[in-house]
């Protein structure tokens, strides 16, 4: 790692930083500006036209028919997602969480990409497959179920499995154009919001972050958590407007902003107290450095909701911030887990979905503000990720979803085996819509 840039600020980042005020519901909102795109007529070495047609062949002739071929249950619905890269299913079993984000993938792809009733039966038939084991009450979907949708474990407390079959239910309800499934989605995010302020919430969190023996942490207020939040309530509030949503994304907003950001670090915390407040022994020194990339961006795309300048700058400076400070100047690519910042101790695996996070937070900020250092940053990203993780040499259109720190094939290989089914289409589909945005403004694409 660059230790001098590691302990260094942005000077963007700094001046902003300095701006911000308590509470992001004080901050005066202003029209955003949408530059036309003149400056941006390459990224990556591609013109744009090209690099919309790499992202059209990555989604429509590697991962959709690979999908169609070997996760999607055409006889009882939703996804079977534990396989390898070549289609071999280790068993049958599906999990919670990826029928959710599934639901999401197929329903999007169909609102804003392709819309054929092909991808719109896909959702459906995983939306009729989780809603006929949905519990009642404050229970949660457990996390992994049969092929048939019996369940095969409890549920485990977390509350991100129900987020994400809200995201999906969301989404599908705008395919559809019906509103239950749109209102089914808000009682589950009310639902997991009312878990989540429990004071007793998730108290085996720190083992995700510090490994097995780490301390138990109840009640303890999780950026992850935030993150998902946000971007549930945010594409929710384009469809209709609703004022206890309202408040979801404003809390969100405010909590990652003014209590999770660290100004001694210029970092995003992952883990707080259960009154925001920040603990004193050695969570206060974990920065989970790929759950802030990605929030940030989700942090971005609220701020164009509210039409707040001033609020997507800042965050765009915390962005670039959190990649510089992930960056491995040694094999490339971002580290996703700083356990101590003090000691710069570093979980040394590569996980493609936090290079994904780079690449779709530095398209939106390309987009709106062709910032040259969102640029060059793109460019490191897309070659970094292209050059390591797709496996069409290993007779595979997948990417590998994890490695070790150099990305070899050795590694992933040992890796346990499932498809990755929400990330990386989530990335080709958003930064697809980008580039299709940008041409049309004028960029000179051939």
């Amino acid at each position: 790692m660059n230790r001098r840039r590691f302990l260094s600020s942005s000077l963007g980042a700094t001046a902003i930083v300095a701006e911000l005020p308590s509470s992001i519901a004080a901050q005066k909102k202003r029209a955003v500006r949408i530059p036309r795109v003149r400056g941006t007529e390459r990224l990556a070495g591609k013109t744009l036209v090209q690099l919309r047609d790499q992202y059209k062949s990555d989604l429509f002739s590697d991962f959709l028919p690979f999908m169609k071929k070997y996760v999607i249950d055409e006889q009882y619905g939703g996804f079977m997602c534990n396989a390898d890269h070549h289609g071999r299913q280790v068993n049958q079993n599906k999990l919670s969480w990826f029928e959710g984000r599934g639901i999401w993938v197929y329903s999007f792809l169909y609102n804003h990409l392709a819309r054929e009733q092909k991808y719109l039966n896909v959702a459906r038939r995983s939306v009729e497959f989780i809603l006929r084991i949905r519990p009642a009450g404050v229970e949660l979907w457990p996390k992994e179920l049969t092929r048939e949708g019996k369940a095969l474990t409890s549920a485990d407390g977390e509350i991100y499995g129900d987020l994400f079959i809200a995201e999906g239910l969301a989404q599908y309800s705008k395919a559809i154009g019906e509103r239950s499934h749109w209102d089914m989605a808000r009682e589950l995010v009310l639902k997991c919001v009312r878990l989540y302020d429990r004071d007793d919430y998730r108290p085996t969190i720190g083992q995700t972050y510090l490994g097995p023996n780490a301390p138990p942490f109840p009640g303890a207020r999780i950026q992850g958590v935030w993150m998902v939040l946000i971007r549930v309530v945010t594409q929710m509030l384009e469809m209709r407007a609703d004022s206890e949503l309202e408040r979801v994304a404003r809390r969100s907003v405010d909590d990652v902003t003014n209590h999770h950001y660290n100004p001694e670090f210029q970092l995003i915390n992952e883990l707080l107290n259960h009154d925001l407040s920040r603990p004193t022994n050695e969570y206060a020194q974990l920065v989970y450095t790929g759950h802030g990339i990605e929030n940030l961006w989700m942090l971005m795309h609220e701020a164009q909701r509210l039409r707040d300048d001033k609020l997507f700058e800042m965050l765009a400076a915390w962005f670039r911030r959190h990649v510089e400070v992930a960056w491995d100047d040694v094999y490339g690519g971002v580290l996703r887990n700083l356990q101590n910042v003090d000691k710069n101790i570093w979980t040394l695996d590569k996980v493609l979905w936090a290079q994904e996070e780079v690449l779709i937070g530095c398209m939106m900020i390309i987009e709106r503000t062709e910032a040259p250092w969102a640029k060059e940053m793109f460019d490191r990203m897309y070659r970094h990720v292209r050059d390591k993780y797709p496996l069409k040499s290993h007779g595979s259109p997948l990417w590998m979803y994890a490695s070790d720190r150099r990305v070899t094939y050795e590694a992933f290989s040992r890796m346990p085996k499932r498809v990755e089914n929400f990330h990386h289409p989530r990335y080709l589909m958003l930064n697809l819509l980008s580039l299709e945005r940008m041409i049309k403004r004028g960029a000179r694409g051939r």
